[in-house]
């Protein structure tokens, strides 16, 4: 019987003596394997290859590898989000009965799985300034088993002390887990300076485009990379194949991009003071910085692209400037090609109490910017469009 008429998938992939300069995207659900020996093999390690696209694929692997080279680690995982990953390092590696201590100012979504979540399911948490050494060392529980940090706070740009905390971690035996999403290894690699977990939102500066949602994470002890992975594997936290083909091509123009839009941040940022109207600029370039010296040391003279600065006027003053300035995309977001305006009072920290923003200093003047690829001289145009509008007020 000639089966090409009557089976559904009975043809092969052609094979080729040559090879795809790109990536091929490879949306297979399912990978056949010849028979049932061949398929043990794989599951236990004797042979490698692919078998349900939930436990891994192709377009996946190729990207955590880049990822693994720019961080000088290895095992990398992708997973659907940054939050899937921040799940898989907190749910994957804490059992009830834990505790975890936490930077006071991390992404909004890990202060909420941090304060809401994890004390559900027994997990106690407390939040500490990584900024002062001395108060994070207090928090420091015996049943405390992971410490989670964002070497640059988001939205008011506070360098935390990265080796003070890493030393304390080796002392007490504690995983030290640390999101370097805005930081990205153009800055700093931080399991060379004692970082035991390392985290990615891939969605932001490394894929670049605001058109993917993917997360990354690498443990230096394989046996913790493992359990990372079984607990992804296991909650189904897939990456999609189209997606991580996305982010592999926006990687490829990573350093570029980095580069170009960390020289036109700090443009922005000393255009930006001393204008009227504006009370104040956080930038960890400048020298006026409060952790301007930590900065240097931790971000090796590579501030980034992430500024945030200070609007007279209150939200009245806040609304004139994101109506005038054309061509910015007002959305709580960071790291696309197109600088993109965040508001925290009304977006990221919207949860908080006024005085809990206060504390933090946060006011409703109060924005973040995260600065694209434009030509400087026209962003510094619509920026002052903006700042224009709202001293008018």
């Amino acid at each position: 019987m000639d089966t090409r008429k009557t089976l559904i998938r009975p043809i092969p992939v052609p094979g080729s003596v040559s090879s795809a300069v790109v990536t091929p995207i490879m949306p297979a659900v399912v990978y056949a394997s010849d028979s049932p020996d061949s398929l043990d093999d794989q599951y236990n390690g004797i042979t490698s290859g692919y078998t349900y696209a939930r436990e891994g694929h192709p377009n996946a692997d190729m990207l955590a590898q880049r990822i693994d080279a720019l961080e000088g680690m290895s095992g990398g995982i992708v997973m659907g989000s940054g939050m899937a990953s921040v799940a898989a390092v907190l749910l994957g590696l804490l059992s009830s009965g834990d505790h975890v201590l936490g930077a006071d100012q991390l992404y909004g979504r890990s202060l909420r799985m941090m304060t809401e979540d994890l004390p559900r399911m027994g997990i106690a948490t407390s939040l500490a300034d990584p900024t002062d050494i001395e108060a994070f060392a207090a928090a420091i529980r015996p049943e405390t088993k992971l410490v989670l940090i964002e070497l640059v706070s988001n939205p008011t740009l506070r360098i935390a002390d990265l080796d003070g905390i890493a030393a304390l971690c080796k002392e007490k035996g504690v995983l030290l887990a640390v999101d370097n999403t805005f930081t990205t290894p153009a800055a700093i690699k931080p399991v060379e300076r004692g970082a035991d977990i390392v985290i990615h939102s891939v969605t932001k500066l490394l894929a670049g485009h605001a058109d993917v949602t993917l997360g990354w994470v690498a443990a230096k002890d394989p046996e913790v990379n493992q359990r990372i992975r079984v607990f992804a594997v296991t909650t189904g936290l897939t990456a999609s194949p189209f997606d991580c083909w996305l982010a592999e091509r926006g990687l490829m123009t990573f350093p570029m991009r980095f580069r170009q839009s960390q020289e036109t941040a700090q443009r922005l940022s000393d255009f930006l003071t001393g204008k009227p109207g504006v009370k104040r600029v956080l930038y960890p370039g400048r020298a006026d910085h409060p952790d301007a010296a930590r900065a240097q040391s931790v971000l090796r003279g590579n501030p980034g692209n992430m500024l945030s600065f200070e609007l007279e006027g209150g939200r009245a003053a806040a609304n004139a400037f994101t109506e005038a300035a054309e061509g910015i995309a007002f959305a709580p977001t960071l790291g696309d090609v197109g600088t993109t305006l965040s508001h925290p009072a009304s977006s990221s920290h919207r949860a908080l109490t006024p005085e809990g923003r206060a504390a933090l200093g946060i006011s409703e003047g109060f924005f973040r910017v995260s600065v694209g690829l434009e030509e400087p001289e026209a962003l510094l145009e619509v920026f002052e469009a903006g700042l224009k509008a709202a001293s008018a007020l």
